[in-house]
């Protein structure tokens, strides 16, 4: 499995925040937070939008670090995907973000 492949299955190759840091574009950047400030109605700055992906090392937005359920609940369970869990069928969470984008099953069964 590729590594650019979240434990939720979306890829972070194509995530703005994702590309924002690894092109260091910062209009990118502010685009991104302002509409995740709009989505998530919370105070989303600019300088939060750095990330090199959700299971390698390196920056992270702060969602993605330490507030995304789906994140911490596969370090605790130490799979590399949600792919890997038992309980994936049923888990509501990661539920949501496949039933919102169906590219993700085929990641998590990849």
């Amino acid at each position: 499995m590729k590594d650019m492949i979240a434990y939720c299955g979306l890829d972070c190759e194509k995530c703005d925040a994702y590309l924002a840091t690894i092109n260091d574009d910062q209009a990118l950047r502010e685009k991104t937070a302002k509409l995740w400030a709009e989505l998530n109605n919370a105070p989303i700055l600019p300088e939060h939008i750095n990330c090199e992906g959700c299971r390698v090392d390196g920056m992270k937005t702060v969602y993605c670090d330490s507030l995304c359920a789906i994140r911490q609940c596969a370090l605790k369970k130490t799979v590399t995907t949600c792919g890997e869990c038992p309980d994936m069928q049923k888990c509501q969470t990661v539920g949501m973000v496949i039933s919102n984008n169906p590219a993700v099953l085929k990641n998590l069964k990849g």
